[in-house]
């Protein structure tokens, strides 16, 4: 019931200035009618009388001219929601063919003119941020939610990422307000990641999925900032894409299944030191076809070596994101798998989150071992050469793919098979190994 009292039956916003605003905000003691007996209508609207509150001494004093700015603004949309009102600037209001609304602002605008006016009135311009301070903004405080259950290291992949495509922009184009960015702007940047594309200057080429994924970040940034400030604009990124030929696209190919059972899997051809978690992980993914970051972020909870069948689980986690739903499974040990699960029961703990130092630390193993039969080949190729084997042993497609974690084309029904069958299934494919492999 913080800030409200009631007098003879109706509810009242009661609430001092605070000290660090008292300097800048004369009102003293604030105290509102909220026109209305019952409780549960007054906390509704007190919550919106203190979000304007806390935001328009915020807005008063910050050092900083973007903060302040956006500050104000969002002060200004929520006092006008107090109201009952959406908050338009002045300029569309003048324009608007409603009549009764442009009286109902001016009405509230005498009745408390110092607070209430700027903002029933639309006086208070939209925040002029930079297209990298919008980005920084966007990231902080609107798209907030779009991080929740993701790991340290997502999270701040994923900024980078974003932070990347604004970073672009401001260096091509320049660092203007996001709420002035032309579509030529928009195509100056559409041609400069079309250079790169096509490695223009002779400069490394990227791929299209790179570039799209650059000016769809921009996209999304203009649309949900302006969605945020309550503007209806036209989006200069609409429309702008790039197609990718398959021929364009970087294949990984899979290793030949001869070469996983007489190179891959022998002892002897890995001279060089690798440290033991990373040689586990490397056996786990050959036999077991998952993405190397399921393995490294198992936990002790997802490993089952004492079922009828051992397997593992890929599951949702409180502290990182799965890559899609269809991604999680359960898939049987064998092999070389559970030999190398055996060795680690409770997991990898030194490459939980560490998936990227996980790929650097093989991919360096198997170059300086001369285990890479081409340049295209990656740690990820065993999850191809997993898939070809199934399909050459002529397994199930269905089942191929719910073992792979791919989706499936179709409402899905029971639970892909019992754990036995699933075994059974993959013992098909299973590959001898030397056990000498398995870290003492």
């Amino acid at each position: 019931m913080r800030y409200l009292k009631e007098r003879k039956g109706w509810w009242h916003y009661v609430r001092r200035v605070p000290g660090h605003a008292a300097a800048v905000d004369s009102r003293g003691v604030i105290q509102i009618a909220l026109k209305t007996r019952s409780a549960d209508i007054a906390k509704f609207r007190r919550d919106a009388l203190e979000t304007a509150d806390d935001l328009y001494w915020q807005g008063l004093i910050t050092n900083d001219n973007h903060d302040q700015t956006m500050a104000r603004y969002e002060a200004a949309r929520a006092r006008a929601r107090v109201h009952g009102l959406e908050y338009k600037g002045l300029a569309q209001i003048v324009a608007s063919d409603d009549v009764g609304d442009r009286v109902r602002r001016a009405q509230i605008a005498v009745e408390n003119i110092k607070i209430d006016a700027p903002a029933v009135l639309g006086l208070i311009d939209e925040p002029r941020l930079s297209v990298t301070k919008a980005m920084e903004f966007y990231l902080d405080e609107v798209d907030v939610a779009a991080t929740l259950g993701m790991s340290e290291k997502q999270k701040r992949k994923r900024r980078e990422q974003k932070l990347a495509a604004a970073i672009a922009f401001a260096q091509v184009v320049a660092d203007k307000v996001l709420l002035d960015v032309t579509r030529a702007d928009a195509n100056a940047y559409h041609r400069w990641w079309l250079d790169r594309i096509v490695g223009k200057d002779g400069s490394e080429p990227v791929s299209g999925n790179t570039a799209n994924r650059a000016v769809g970040n921009m996209r999304k940034l203009f649309r949900e900032y302006a969605k945020h400030l309550g503007l209806d604009l036209k989006n200069p990124f609409d429309d702008l894409s790039f197609a990718e030929r398959k021929a364009q696209q970087k294949e990984i190919p899979p290793f030949e299944t001869a070469y996983i059972r007489d190179t891959l899997l022998q002892a002897k051809s890995h001279g060089g030191k690798l440290n033991a978690e990373a040689m586990g992980i490397f056996l786990v993914v050959a036999e077991t076809g998952c993405r190397p970051s399921e393995i490294c972020n198992l936990r002790p909870s997802d490993i089952h070596l004492s079922a009828k069948v051992p397997y593992i689980s890929v599951r949702f986690q409180d502290d990182r994101v799965i890559k899609t739903d269809s991604s999680l499974r359960d898939v049987p040990l064998i092999g070389v798998a559970l030999a190398a699960m055996k060795r680690f029961p409770k997991g990898f703990p030194r490459y939980r989150n560490k998936e990227d130092s996980l790929s650097g630390v093989l991919m360096k193993h198997l170059r300086t071992n001369g285990l890479l039969p081409t340049t295209a080949h990656r740690v990820y190729s065993l999850r191809h050469s997993f898939e070809k084997r199934m399909l050459e042993a002529g397994l199930d497609y269905e089942f191929r793919r719910r073992i792979l974690g791919h989706s499936v084309e179709r409402e899905k029904y029971g639970d892909g098979g019992a754990m036995e069958w699933r075994r059974d299934q993959l013992l098909k494919i299973a590959l001898p190994f030397d056990t000498k492999l398995i870290p003492p």
